[in-house]
């Protein structure tokens, strides 16, 4: 049974003593522990250490480890703040999904990692996701169109933020930033490549390439801009007439 279908409050109602736990508050004492020192860490007995209690308590708020996940994935993807609806405007509703998305990986690097290989049916995840489907609900699309479309954008989102994350977390490891790393590192390997001639490609985007240089934010937009115009292409006229694409 999913933990979505379970009670939210174990305890037997009438009088007696409170509750001492809640679903909430386990999750977010788990949510805590993995923001600081990664998911690993988050398990029932830390989480029941953190809470001075016994893991054995805990479990009949949350039943397993693998629920504990769901409750701590649907609950970060709560701080993506949307409207109730779509504005109309496909672009800049999407765009909004994907920075929001993006600001909540960054706070969560965790969530990141699970987004896609363990999708979650928790309030907050199935908001998120009605909200992104009904972007593009004013077009002529049957439903697997719009799923596929939609997961262009989530797949881009999830692999952008990743990446990044991954160079943050390499940052901190070697105590240098990108620049750094790559001319301490990999400049000398680097220039002899260039050399050889034998991979011009490569060699014109170390030459010519200026998106790998923006700060990650804008590499970020330079990106989902992309994702946005091959989206763009798959949409036929709005059922209001308007196109799929707007006028500069």
């Amino acid at each position: 049974m999913t933990i979505w279908m379970r009670p939210e409050n174990p305890e037997r109602s009438g009088p007696g003593r409170r509750p001492g736990y809640s679903r909430a508050r386990i999750t977010q004492a788990a949510i805590t522990v993995a923001d600081a020192e990664g998911l690993d860490a988050a398990t029932m007995r830390r989480i029941a250490a953190d809470l001075g209690t016994g893991a054995m308590s805990l479990y009949r708020y949350v039943p397993s480890r693998d629920d504990l996940i769901d409750l701590m994935l649907d609950a970060v993807t709560g701080e993506i703040e949307l409207p109730d609806r779509p504005g109309g405007d496909w672009r800049a509703d999407l765009s909004l999904v994907a920075h929001r998305t993006r600001e909540v990986g960054l706070r969560h690097p965790w969530q990141v990692a699970l987004a896609n290989r363990r999708p979650t049916l928790g309030p907050n995840s199935l908001r998120v996701y009605d909200f992104t489907l009904a972007t593009l609900a004013g077009f002529d699309l049957d439903i697997d169109r719009i799923t596929s479309l939609v997961g262009m954008l989530t797949d881009y989102v999830h692999s952008a933020v990743h990446r990044e994350i991954g160079w943050l977390a390499e940052a901190r490891r070697t105590g240098m930033d990108t620049a750094e790393w790559m001319s301490a590192y990999v400049g000398p390997y680097v220039a002899q490549v260039v050399m050889s001639g034998r991979y011009p490609m490569f060699t014109r985007t170390v030459r010519e390439a200026r998106v790998s240089h923006l700060p990650p934010a804008a590499r970020f937009q330079y990106g989902l801009d992309h994702v946005l115009d091959g989206i763009a292409a798959g949409l036929p006229a709005r059922g209001d007439g308007h196109p799929a694409v707007a006028a500069d």
